[in-house]
């Protein structure tokens, strides 16, 4: 008997293959390259950014008036300095970083605090995503992809100096970056109410106090940590003489905006720093032209997949030629001193 032959029906084919994929996407969902990426108003992030901050400044100064900060040590710097943790940090922790958590679940939210517990999403309250303050500068808009951005928060920044009463130099803050550059910076002063901010390339809140830096070329001026000093003024003195006028002061963000105000020519660090003490100062420096980069001169990258600590120095300036300047002779004493500290430790 001949064997007979079989003829494939092609429309009996193109509809098996379609069913195919149509169950697969059932079962698994469509391919990545059919999906479309959520996009993000940075406009409206910006105002939750400012909302939240200030939320977050709120309850700080509410928990300090309460005399209810229950402040413990969480550790020691690898100087040998203390590093402390409040109520007042937890609090603004779960305001700030549940909140942008409830609004935009894709996004990335690194915070200096943790926090373990499971979180009723609608105890959360939302924030305005156009406020006035913001409407009112910023006329124009950037739409970016949701997987491009990250959010760097401090909860409270200055907590020492919040034990201690010195709360002019406390504040609350909130960086913006896409892809691991710092473009929305809004820092907070829980005590005076203040929110301020900028966006690199579209502008800054109208209560942002931009003075003339350097004020006298000849008094060399710089304003470091309190409690974090490191030989930053062994360093400062070595390279500008012993009539350098060095001010130390708490907080990252207190700092970045003294040098905007024009109150000292640079803020200086040596030690290591973790990234969201000093993301939305880099922010608010970028937007007004200003710098802030390592002591050996690199800009710091704050992709959230990276080490969240900076320990190569910092140097910040709202002036362009002071800053390479500075870079120039702080720059080759810090590579100094670390070199020395090195040998020393070599030969012990």
């Amino acid at each position: 008997m001949a064997p007979s032959n079989l003829r494939l029906n092609p429309w009996g084919a193109l509809v098996f293959i379609v069913g195919f994929f149509l169950a697969l996407g059932y079962m698994f969902g469509p391919p990545d390259f059919f999906r479309k990426e959520q996009r993000v108003s940075m406009r409206e992030l910006l105002s939750v950014s400012i909302g939240l901050a200030s939320k977050g400044g709120v309850k700080v100064k509410e928990i300090h008036e309460e005399h209810k900060l229950k402040e413990k040590v969480k550790g020691q710097t690898k100087e040998g300095a203390k590093e402390m943790i409040t109520v007042g940090d937890l609090e603004s922790h779960k305001i700030i970083f549940y909140g942008f958590s409830k609004m935009y679940p894709g996004i990335k939210v690194v915070s200096e605090e943790h926090d373990n517990k499971p979180v009723d999403f609608n105890q959360v309250s939302a924030v305005d995503t156009n406020l006035p303050e913001v409407q009112e500068v910023i006329t124009s808009d950037q739409s970016i992809p949701v997987s491009d951005i990250a959010i760097w928060i401090d909860p409270l920044d200055a907590t020492q100096e919040y034990t201690e009463s010195l709360t002019q130099f406390v504040t609350t803050m909130v960086c913006v970056v896409v892809r691991g550059e710092p473009k929305i910076g809004v820092i907070n002063k829980p005590f005076t109410g203040e929110t301020i901010w900028a966006w690199s390339g579209y502008g800054h809140s109208k209560n942002l106090e931009i003075g003339t830096s350097p004020r006298d070329t000849r008094q060399q001026s710089l304003i470091v940590s309190r409690s974090h000093k490191g030989d930053v003024e062994t360093m400062s003195k070595s390279a500008f003489g012993d009539d350098v006028k060095i001010i130390g002061a708490g907080g990252a963000g207190y700092k970045v905006l003294e040098v905007v105000k024009g109150s000292v020519n640079a803020y200086t660090h040596v030690t290591a720093i973790k990234k969201w003490d000093i993301c939305a100062g880099n922010a608010i420096l970028n937007a007004l032209g200003g710098k802030m980069t390592t002591l050996d001169g690199d800009f710091i990258n704050y992709s959230p997949n990276l080490d969240p600590k900076n320990e190569r120095g910092l140097l910040a300036t709202v002036n362009n030629r002071l800053h390479y300047e500075y870079l120039e002779k702080l720059g080759a004493k810090a590579k100094e001193i670390l070199e020395e500290k090195s040998s020393s430790h070599k030969t012990k």
